[in-house]
């Protein structure tokens, strides 16, 4: 089978070398399974570098796992998370975060996916009020599912007006080292300094085989955090081969450089894209995703090329999406293609 590269997803690479071999590293002798072992406590220690000493974290198997996990910690059934009509959490689980909580997801219509303060506000009109349901929770996602990114700023905004009504502030994190590096600010900053409360800590997109993490960031909220895990399928036996994993990516800078690597050839394919008749970019690149709007008969041209989501039903509204190992090669040639086709 020859190799491809393609710009559907970030799940769709492959692991970097290093994590791979901090895998097979991890891969010597018998251990204590579930966490109770050298490479998970060295691993929740780097990560307590980025987020604070204070944070717990349980590493789980994927990014829903990671939000079920958070979000199950912080609700009860009758209560609501508050999030954006787009978030993933809303649109791609499978209904995983309302079976789990048994709570509603109220999704708050955006045109860039990002929610605003005046979002949360518009929603507390029945707080107190025992035949509606109690938000609890605000959700947001960064990167967001449209591709943007919320400043440091904009999250503590969110937090202080979520926290103003007694809410909880999460962050649904998958592509938490991209936003990092777009902003070029420490994880801490936008997270546990922005007033996040928990945190679906991200790797997978970012050169993992698999794994995440979901973390409390504000001491004391969550006591049961380990049986909630649990109770959610969500606890690896052999959890030293994830913590492994993060210890390669996070312990020192190659997360940054693979997410800044993503970021620039994302930056290379809007670009030149924006520069070809009849394309538009459709959404302000924040990160690694390409938002555009193509002529519908040049879509299935270009997925010949490299494959690739339409978005939403929207007609001709594609996403693009760098990864760690796209190369400039595969960039310019996508884009040489694009170029040539008729009418172009």
């Amino acid at each position: 089978m020859s190799p491809a590269r393609t710009f559907a997803s970030d799940n769709n690479s492959g692991a970097h070398p290093a994590v791979l071999a901090a895998i097979a590293a991890a891969n010597t002798g018998h251990m204590h399974a579930y966490g109770d072992d050298p490479y998970t406590e060295h691993a929740v220690e780097v990560l307590r570098g980025h987020l604070g000493a204070q944070a717990d974290v349980f590493f789980v198997f994927n990014g829903t796992g990671a939000n079920v996990v958070c979000l199950s910690a912080l609700l009860k059934p009758y209560q609501a998370v508050i999030c954006p009509a787009t978030a993933h959490i809303a649109t791609d689980e499978c209904g995983a975060p309302e079976r789990f909580t048994g709570s509603k997801l109220i999704g708050v219509p955006t045109a860039d996916g990002k929610l605003r303060p005046a979002d949360i506000t518009a929603q507390l009109g029945g707080m107190g009020v025992e035949h509606h349901v109690q938000p609890r929770v605000v959700s947001i996602s960064q990167v967001t599912e449209l591709g943007t990114i919320y400043t440091c700023e904009e999250i503590r905004a969110l937090a202080d007006a979520a926290h103003s009504a007694g809410l909880l502030l999460h962050m649904d994190g998958a592509r938490l080292a991209n936003a990092a590096a777009a902003l070029d600010v420490p994880i801490r900053a936008m997270t546990t300094d922005a007033g996040v409360d928990a945190l679906s800590f991200g790797g997978t997109k970012n050169g993992m085989l698999f794994g995440e993490a979901a973390c409390f960031l504000t001491p004391g909220l969550v006591s049961d955090g380990k049986y909630v895990r649990k109770n959610a399928g969500q606890l690896p036996s052999k959890m030293r081969f994830v913590a492994a994993q993060f210890s390669a990516l996070y312990e020192g800078e190659l997360w940054h450089e693979l997410a800044s690597h993503a970021n620039a050839m994302a930056e290379r394919l809007a670009d030149g894209a924006a520069a070809v008749s009849g394309v538009e970019i459709v959404q302000v690149r924040g990160a690694n995703e390409v938002f555009a709007r193509l002529p519908r008969e040049h879509v299935a041209a270009m997925r010949e090329v490299a494959d690739f989501y339409e978005w939403d039903g929207s007609p001709g509204v594609v996403r693009w999406v760098a990864s760690f190992d796209t190369t400039e090669q595969d960039v310019d040639g996508f884009l040489a293609v694009m170029r040539g086709l008729p009418g172009v």
